[in-house]
């Protein structure tokens, strides 16, 4: 190669890769390019990644433990090309610290990625109000929490068929964690809402229902109460609709919202809220499909992806009894995979877990069935397409 195409090949790159961050360029550029890699279609597995990503990996509390170990356990028998980087953070067994925080984000910058269980926050006040779950928010940033709320083919609810996505702002507004006694018995605990986060959370939706190919973006709120606070996220919305005259605009009082849910969910497309309106809408939706146990969540930075379940429930009388449902989990593992393009080992195993729900000979507790976390486990690594080979 001429020493003038070298540098002109170079320039071209430069940008690319100072966007991408050196150690994620480093993982991809170690990757041997295979044609054969390229051409293979969905049931062929590609081939075998030199690179392996690394995750960081905090499993919480309640059956956090225990779904871990079962995206662990899936991921060594479907090959994946990912290795933990393992953190247990707990206020509920005195696991948490600030130095240990300050390892999970050092951890978390490095890798970008990472996937998680519920940090349960004890109800009792200790000196600090806010909870090491929003501290892990603010310090990242996690501005957005997604959750796609679908149907399990074959597994029957009431509503059957459902496809709605539920975005929440998760830096502000309720969960501000300012509160104060201002004379005795007296509490004031501050909602705060800002123009800049608004839109960004707004902006978020409509690029997300853009990219989606959804039609239609619903804005949740109280503001005929709240009228300065939820009147100015109505009113952010309102301004970032102007800039998306394709996707259908419109918006709703959250205990409407709630009502229309349960009576007629498939009005809802792309719903877009507050923090405290997002974190109750996450539950109730999670239970129209079958409940915690199997709705995946992500949360989302400029710069970090955090996959977790969508209905954040410790599930803490679970614990120790093989019970848990492992669905929830294992499909945020999957969309983590995508996130990591991966599309073909994702793929592998989000057809896995849904195959086993729709043959319904496996089943745990929470679904109707007597099935235990390790049969669910074994039944998807007996579903996987994909075996490595030895």
């Amino acid at each position: 190669m001429s020493g003038t195409m070298a540098a002109s090949l170079r320039r071209s790159f430069s940008p690319f890769v100072k966007a991408l961050g050196a150690s994620r360029w480093q993982q991809l550029a170690s990757r041997q390019l295979s044609l054969s890699a390229g051409l293979c279609g969905p049931e062929t597995p590609p081939a075998r990644a030199d690179a392996t990503f690394k995750v960081t990996m905090i499993p919480g509390d309640g059956v956090g433990p225990e779904l871990m170990t079962a995206v662990k356990d899936v991921f060594k028998a479907g090959d994946i090309p990912v290795e933990f980087e393992e953190f247990h953070l707990s206020e509920v067994q005195n696991m948490a610290t600030e130095d240990k925080l300050d390892h999970v984000l050092t951890s978390m910058r490095n890798n970008k990625v990472a996937i998680k269980g519920k940090i349960h926050t004890p109800m009792e006040f200790k000196g600090e109000l806010a909870s090491y779950e929003m501290k892990l928010r603010r310090k990242l940033d996690l501005f957005a929490n997604v959750v796609h709320v679908n149907s399990l083919p074959g597994y029957s609810t009431r509503h059957n068929n459902l496809d709605l996505v539920i975005i929440r702002e998760q830096t502000e507004g309720e969960y501000s964690s300012l509160e104060h006694e201002s004379v005795p018995g007296v509490i004031e605990c501050l909602k705060i809402i800002t123009r800049e986060k608004s839109r960004r959370i707004a902006k978020f939706a409509f690029d997300y229902a853009t990219k989606k190919g959804r039609n239609k973006v619903t804005a949740v709120h109280k503001a005929n109460i709240m009228k300065l606070g939820d009147g100015l996220f109505l009113q952010s919305c309102a301004e970032v609709a102007q800039l998306y005259p394709k996707i259908k605009y419109e918006n709703i009082i959250i205990d409407n919202c709630c009502m229309q849910l349960v009576q007629n969910p498939y009005q809802f497309d792309v719903l877009v809220m507050p923090n405290l309106y997002g974190n109750i809408i996450d539950n109730l939706a999670a239970g129209l499909v079958g409940g915690a146990g199997v709705v995946p969540g992500e949360s989302y930075s400029a710069e970090y992806a955090v996959f977790e379940t969508g209905a954040r429930h410790p599930f803490a009388q679970a614990v120790g009894r093989n019970i848990a449902n492992p669905t929830a989990m294992l499909l945020s593992a999957a969309n983590m995979l995508r996130h990591l393009n991966l599309e073909y080992h994702s793929q592998m195993i989000s057809d896995a877990v849904k195959r086993v729900i729709k043959q319904g000979k496996v089943r745990t507790r929470d679904l109707g069935g007597y099935s235990t976390t390790g049969d669910f486990v074994h039944a998807v690594v007996e579903n996987l397409r994909h075996r490595p080979v030895h």
